[in-house]
C-alpha cells in the first residue's frame, strides 16, 4: 500500500469545515493500489458516521475478497481518518455484504476509468 495522496493546499477544506466533510476529504486520499481512483469515489465506503464527540465509524468493503490489500486497507483508512483534526476515535469495519460492484462508483470514477 502506498502512502495516502496529498490534498493540494488550494483544494483543502478550511479547518472550520464540518468534521464529516473533512473525514470524507481524508478518505479521498486513500487509493486502491491497483486502480487509479480513491476508495471513496470507487464506492468502497458503505457507511461513514461522525458523531458530535468526534467518533467516526466506517463500514467499507474491497473490490474483491481476495484483494491483496485486505489486511492493510482498513488500517490505512483508520490512520488517515484518525489524523483529521477533531476526530477523537475512528473505527473501520471491513464488510462483504452487499458485495461491491461497479454501479457503486461515482461519475468521477467512471470517467477516470473510461467506464461510461
Amino acid at each position: 500500500m502506498g502512502a495516502p495522496a496529498e490534498v493540494p493546499e488550494d483544494e483543502k477544506l478550511p479547518p472550520d469545515a464540518p468534521l464529516a466533510d473533512r473525514v470524507v476529504e481524508a478518505l479521498r486520499t486513500v487509493y486502491d493500489p491497483e486502480i487509479p481512483v480513491n476508495i471513496y469515489e470507487l464506492g468502497l465506503i458503505y457507511r461513514c458516521d461522525v458523531d458530535g464527540e468526534g467518533d467516526v465509524e466506517i463500514e467499507m468493503t474491497l473490490t474483491a475478497p481476495a484483494c491483496p490489500v485486505a489486511g492493510e486497507m482498513p488500517g490505512q483508512v483508520q490512520q488517515v481518518v484518525q489524523a483529521v483534526d477533531g476526530v477523537r476515535s475512528a473505527r473501520v469495519d471491513l464488510i462483504w455484504e452487499p458485495a461491491w460492484d461497479p454501479s457503486r462508483m461515482s461519475d468521477e470514477a467512471r470517467i477516470a476509468l473510461n467506464m461510461f
